[in-house]
């Protein structure tokens, strides 16, 4: 079993400013997940507060890596800019990148799998429309959602229910 999301990752979210991206991040956050940033170019230079957390937002993918040392990149951005955000992920050279987004068409993930290996395979792709990730860090209740906020870090989507 690989562990690819520990208590170290440092997660930056693309597409956090966004009502999907802004509800996951706060899920995340109540999960003990470290987000050091996010990304949205029209909204650089700014913060968002998200429960007392002051989230930086970037320009791009590499000024948020700079900046914050990430090497996780939790992607919410719509379908018709999710291939354009996954190859800003991986000309970045973030080593892992979660990509949430549904309904990407089947050319677009082909296309931004394809420029990962000529890239060099640097960055591993999970998804697209994947759920994300969860790594427990210590026993959890058999429930779902737990109140401890050192039980998981994670990079995660959407609920089951719409």
């Amino acid at each position: 079993m690989a562990i690819f999301l520990n208590k170290d990752s440092k997660v930056i979210v693309q597409g956090m400013t966004g009502a999907t991206g802004m509800k996951h991040t706060k899920l995340m956050l109540a999960d003990g997940t470290n987000i050091v940033g996010g990304v949205n170019p029209r909204k650089a230079g700014t913060s968002v507060d998200i429960d007392g957390n002051e989230i930086p937002v970037f320009g791009t993918v590499a000024e948020a890596m700079e900046k914050t040392g990430a090497n996780v990149s939790v992607l919410f951005v719509p379908p018709a800019f999710a291939k354009a955000a996954v190859v800003e992920a991986i000309d970045a050279g973030i080593p892992l990148a979660v990509v949430i987004t549904e309904g990407i068409a089947v050319h677009d993930s082909a296309a931004f799998y394809a420029y990962a290996v000529e890239k060099g395979d640097k960055t591993r792709i999970i998804g697209p429309n994947c759920p994300g990730l969860i790594t427990p860090v210590s026993r959890t209740p058999a429930s779902s959602r737990a109140t401890s906020p050192s039980r998981a870090v994670s990079a995660w989507s959407r609920s089951p229910a719409r």
